[in-house]
């Protein structure tokens, strides 16, 4: 007859009380072994990885939007029609000329009247920025 055990003897038929041994904890007051919920886990940290590739695309896009109209504004510039040599860190003003050319020109919007595309300050890498 076999006798019955209670439940938190560790016990058996090979071994016989082998708690002692065993991975894991036995006694009664032992932390409760949980399996770790590795989908929630996965989602989170693809929510969040998701994030920062939106975000890092998205200032990528600027700056590349921003590098375009820099671009842009550089070859109106470079294309249109001045005189003299630009002086580094100098401001400038672009003007439409009636034969649908550009003008450049040290002399204010308020200065002249003719129409005004745009404010421009020459930089030491040779780069127009438009101010305004």
């Amino acid at each position: 007859m076999e006798s019955k055990k209670p439940d938190n003897v560790v016990y058996s038929d090979e071994q016989g009380y082998n708690a002692s041994i065993l991975p894991y904890s036995t006694s009664v007051g032992a932390p409760v072994i949980r399996v770790d919920d590795l989908i929630s886990w996965k989602s989170r940290g693809i929510t969040n990885v998701n994030k920062e590739f939106e975000n890092k695309f998205n200032e990528l896009k600027q700056q590349y939007e921003n590098l375009m109209r820099e671009f842009e504004w550089n070859e109106i510039v470079y294309n249109s029609k001045f005189s003299f040599e630009p002086v580094i860190g100098e401001i400038y003003h672009l003007y439409a000329n009636e034969d649908g050319t550009n003008s450049l020109s040290l002399i204010a919007p308020n200065e002249w009247n003719k129409e005004h595309i745009g404010t421009f300050k020459l930089n030491s890498e040779k780069k127009w920025i438009h101010l305004a």
